[in-house]
């Protein structure tokens, strides 16, 4: 009989593990678990609170968007009348937020990037000052500066036949802010498309700039070219057509009250404002920290091939700072988009405003207040999702 050969040492195999000593599937098991341990509360709690609505009849039933609103709202972006519907109403209440914010997040990152530059500013004073402004907004309620704003400045402003004058037809009183209204002239048509036209070319000369430079390829100045292609098109545009693409209505001061322009009431001017000076504070410490984070070696070598120092702030630091302040900020951008429900303290028709009347006429409030948080949901996921685009676009790439 043939001898039966040993087999090699580590050849032999290991009996394999029972399911029950496998890590991956207790793993998978114990998620399981909790998966269902949190489906089963949750249910338990909606049956609970559906019970309730329904013994008081709040069940949510959105028909109620579908009839006369039947109330006023002071402040509007597109035609309103209280004959209009419970959903016009909420959609001039949304467009009043977005306005607030937009203008809020401009105004915000704008001052906010002054001030964290001049947190790090040489100057003493300058640094001080700096300081100062971001310890007071940041360590008082917002709810308290809406106050101050609307109640001890805007609405103690001179009546309208004594209204502060102020260059480029500027007029402060107590009924608001009022400023030239720009209006398209017959020629805005072709300038708005060579706008269109500057920015389309100027965002794929960019996106071309990146994947070469991603790639280790030469720029060969496209980057040059996309900034040429935003600003140049435009103006290019601007100069081609007869009569200008703009004309603006200056307000003009009448015996009772200002005529034409563009009017902000104090309530709308009180809430950006509020928005702006709190939110800055906020972003000043963020861009200052983000400056920091950068190495001194780069403002050295910056120094070195003889750029001055605001070349070195804009085209060496804070290039690579973006890194670090993206993040946050888009939290300080979210905060402010929220924060703008404070309307509701200085009677400004924002979202929440509009809603609450809405939630107090129909008696739909759990209607109301989903649909409300919907749409905070996703502004703000919109906004998210623009920002992480955005932050993706200025990273460094590794090489």
């Amino acid at each position: 009989m043939p001898e039966k050969r040993s087999a090699p040492p580590g050849a032999a195999r290991h009996a394999p593990v029972p399911f029950w000593r496998d890590i991956r599937v207790l793993a998978i098991l114990s998620q399981l678990v909790v998966l269902g341990v949190v489906v089963v509360i949750g249910g338990y709690l909606l049956n609970n609170l559906v019970t309730a609505m329904d013994q008081k009849g709040f069940l949510p039933d959105l028909g109620f968007l579908g009839l006369t609103a039947g109330f006023e709202i002071a402040e509007k972006v597109i035609a309103y009348a209280p004959s209009d519907t419970y959903a016009d109403a909420l959609l001039v209440g949304l467009l009043n937020t977005l306005m607030v914010s937009i203008v809020g997040i401009v105004l915000a990152t704008l001052l906010g990037l002054l001030v964290g530059i001049a947190r790090l500013s040489r100057n003493w004073l300058v640094s001080r000052l700096a300081l100062g402004y971001v310890e007071l907004f940041r360590n008082t309620p917002l709810l308290v500066q809406l106050f101050v704003l609307y109640f001890v400045v805007f609405l103690q402003m001179p009546p309208v036949r004594e209204s502060l004058a102020l260059p480029g037809a500027l007029y402060l009183n107590q009924r608001g802010v009022y400023l030239p209204r720009p209006e398209l002239t017959s020629s805005g048509g072709p300038w708005l498309l060579s706008v269109v036209v500057g920015v389309v070319l100027a965002g794929l000369a960019w996106w071309l700039a990146g994947r070469r430079e991603a790639a280790g390829r030469p720029v060969a100045g496209l980057r040059v070219l996309a900034i040429s292609a935003l600003i140049g098109i435009p103006v290019l545009g601007w100069l081609s057509v007869p009569g200008g693409a703009v004309s603006f209505e200056a307000p003009e001061l009448a015996r009772f009250n200002i005529q034409g322009g563009l009017r902000f009431t104090p309530e709308f001017a009180a809430l950006t404002v509020g928005l702006a000076l709190y939110t800055a504070a906020f972003i000043a410490e963020i861009i200052r920290g983000g400056i920091e984070a950068v190495s001194k070696g780069q403002r050295e070598a910056a120094r070195a091939i003889g750029l001055r120092e605001g070349q070195t702030l804009r085209l060496v630091v804070l290039p690579q700072a973006l890194r670090v302040i993206i993040p946050p900020l888009t939290s300080q951008y979210l905060n402010l988009i929220k924060n703008s429900s404070l309307a509701l303290a200085i009677g400004y028709a924002d979202l929440f405003n509009v809603s609450r009347t809405i939630s107090e006429q129909t008696g739909q409030p759990v209607a109301v207040i989903v649909i409300v948080m919907a749409i905070y949901l996703v502004i703000s996921l919109i906004t998210s999702v623009l920002m992480n685009f955005y932050n993706r676009a200025v990273q460094i790439p590794e090489r």
